[in-house]
């Protein structure tokens, strides 16, 4: 069983699934820092630091591909209702291979977020609260966050974002949800 399950349960892990889905189609956007913005809803409450990368690199084999993405995010989520209090998962817009990671590199830190084809095939999370704190902080501290994963299809991709303005967008999603 996958790291994400075991850290919450299922019924956990699939309320923090439809609250990124939600994340994804709220309207609710109540700060914005540079490459980074803040959404807050409010039933139930939940608040999120969310980017979208700046470079997108697919390949297969070796060689860059065009492919076919839904929308790619990376997110710093707080739902105090289910104790989540900065979790970091991403949504690369395809469905991961089976029983893979996805590498999350911060200067010279290197960090995986595990993914589980039977919560989410599209999404991955780290794989505890210690976990979520290193990449938090290793992303405060750098200029950009590479990360790597592979689809079901066996096109790898390779998604940089900008960090300009993680800082104040992850502490004000923090502060609205849990001050």
């Amino acid at each position: 069983m996958h790291s994400t399950v075991i850290r919450w349960s299922c019924a956990a892990a699939l309320t923090v699934a439809a609250s990124a889905v939600m994340a994804q189609e709220s309207d609710n956007r109540v700060g914005a820092n540079t490459d980074w913005s803040v959404f807050e809803e409010t039933d139930p409450r939940q608040c999120w630091a969310v980017s979208s990368p700046k470079e997108v690199v697919n390949t297969r084999d070796g060689r860059v591909v065009a492919a076919r993405r839904g929308e790619i995010l990376l997110f710093v989520s707080f739902i105090p209702e289910d104790g989540v209090a900065g979790q970091v998962s991403f949504t690369g817009g395809y469905p991961f291979a089976g029983g893979s990671t996805v590498t999350v590199e911060v200067g010279d830190d290197t960090f995986e977020l595990f993914t589980d084809s039977d919560v989410d095939p599209e999404w991955a999370w780290s794989a505890s609260d210690e976990d979520d704190a290193a990449i938090i902080a290793a992303m405060k501290r750098g200029a950009d966050a590479v990360l790597t994963g592979l689809s079901s299809r066996g096109t790898s991709t390779k998604d940089t974002f900008s960090l300009i303005g993680f800082t104040a967008s992850v502490d004000e999603a923090s502060a609205r949800c849990n001050g």
